[in-house]
């Protein structure tokens, strides 16, 4: 076989594999709605005009940080990555497996050990100003492109748990996250429409919090309301289950900072 043959069976192959995950999703890729569906045209239109949207105050506070000094390295994350629009497109990728930690981060994770190895500065707790600003930030310059995290190679097991996690039933109640939001979105639960769960907004500002708050934040809301016990915020249980989320939410456009309810 020469070599392109070669690469081209292996792409062949590569896009079977894909097609067959595909048609494992339980909502058919026409039916795919991102959370702004659900929300008011208020809202929905609060998320869109910038000017207006809570969520780019976190923006402007990330710039600030960006472009500041931190640690005993005195290096800004400008001095290594330069404008902040470098990032355009990173926050599709995420989360990731970065072989040489050998273990799958999502944003606030990279940042943090961002902090740590390349600043030699004290890594910015999970749901801090500084962090969430951030996150918000790199987020952001990528708003509008398709999230197209990827579940091959070694980032196939931490697939593997976050969809056991999603299909597990939790709690009290008894209830799997598929059981609200595949089997039941569109319906009403109390004064909120179900969505079908996706992290393509966050960081999210939620009205109700009256802040900004990362995909952690809602996971542990949602497994509280269930009468379940959460996982810590940026523990491996719910970076894989983010991960799940996000292949099941491929191809919708990033929004962060998103707006709901």
């Amino acid at each position: 076989m020469t070599r392109a043959a070669a690469i081209l069976a292996a792409c062949f192959a590569s896009l079977l594999a894909s097609l067959a995950w595909a048609q494992q999703r339980a909502i058919p890729a026409g039916e795919v709605r991102s959370g702004k569906t659900f929300v008011s045209p208020s809202t929905r239109a609060q998320q869109e005009d910038l000017t207006v949207n809570p969520g780019m105050l976190w923006v402007e506070q990330g710039e600030a940080l960006w472009n500041a000094p931190a640690g005993a390295s005195g290096k800004s994350c400008a001095s290594c990555h330069g404008a902040s629009s470098s990032m355009k497109g990173v926050a599709t990728r995420y989360p990731l497996v970065d072989q040489r930690l050998a273990r799958l981060l999502n944003l606030e994770t990279r940042i943090q050990n961002c902090r740590v190895e390349h600043q030699r500065a004290s890594a910015p707790p999970y749901e801090s100003q500084e962090l969430l600003s951030l996150t918000a930030l790199v987020a952001h310059q990528s708003l509008g492109m398709p999230v197209s995290a990827s579940i091959d190679g070694p980032a196939r097991r931490y697939f593997d748990e976050g969809k056991r996690l999603y299909d597990q039933k939790q709690g009290h109640l008894d209830i799997s996250c598929g059981q609200c939001h595949e089997e039941n979105w569109g319906k009403r639960l109390r004064l909120e429409t179900v969505s079908q769960g996706y992290a393509n907004g966050f960081p999210t500002y939620r009205l109700e919090w009256q802040t900004l708050g990362s995909s952690h934040r809602r996971l542990r809301a949602c497994f509280q309301g269930v009468r379940a016990e959460p996982f810590p915020a940026g523990s491996e249980e719910f970076i894989a289950l983010e991960l799940y989320l996000a292949w099941r939410g491929q191809g919708l456009p990033v929004e962060a900072p998103a707006v709901r309810r």
